[in-house]
């Protein structure tokens, strides 16, 4: 009898495993870079970290095309480690961060391409203009963090994007039009009382 309890209630867990929900990570900004690079003149490849970042990860291992993600970038995170370029950037000459002060991706389509690796399909936002934007994404890791033991997910991405496309074109083609962008991220499933503590930066 016993043994009988035994398997059904191993049997119950293998089938609620098999029909698991998703699991949703809260980025945690602490280990998370957005940065941009392009090309000044042709001499030069300034970069803008784009910190504060506040976002969402929906992964489903076993059924991708279920996953999402969910990004918001305050320009006030903005930071170029030049102040003076810092404010350039938040200014009507680029972002106008004044009016529009969030640059912002929402996922519309996740595909398999490989092992561990990812595209990402989204619309970004930036300077009030939405675009279609690609991420080639790999997945670095997924599992209990070992400071937390809370299930954690990180991953990197890179896109290239046509500045001018938002209505962000001064100086194109002496600043290049071209920009190119990396993601490195750390996400991680909230406390249950949905205030997660992401683990201090070393």
């Amino acid at each position: 009898m016993l043994k009988r309890i035994a398997l059904g209630l191993a049997l119950a867990g293998l089938a609620g495993a098999a029909f698991a929900a998703p699991l949703t990570y809260k980025m945690d900004a602490n280990h998370t870079q957005v940065t941009a690079t392009w090309s000044h003149f042709g001499y030069s490849h300034p970069f803008a970290n784009f910190g504060q970042a506040d976002g969402t990860i929906v992964y489903d291992a076993k059924n991708v095309g279920a996953s999402s993600v969910k990004v918001t970038l305050p320009l006030a995170g903005l930071d170029t480690t030049v102040p003076a370029l810092d404010e350039h950037l938040r200014s009507d000459d680029f972002f106008d961060a004044a009016k529009y002060p969030t640059i912002t991706f929402n996922s519309t389509k996740v595909e398999s391409v490989g092992d561990k690796k990812l595209r990402v399909t989204g619309d970004l936002t930036v300077h009030g203009v939405t675009k279609p934007a690609v991420l080639d994404v790999t997945l670095n890791g997924a599992g209990p963090h070992p400071m937390s033991k809370r299930e954690a997910i990180g991953f990197d991405a890179v896109t290239t994007i046509k500045r001018s496309e938002f209505g962000v074109d001064k100086y194109v083609p002496n600043v290049s039009d071209d920009i190119q962008i990396r993601i490195t991220t750390e996400a991680m499933v909230p406390k249950a009382d949905g205030a997660p503590q992401p683990p201090k930066k070393k």
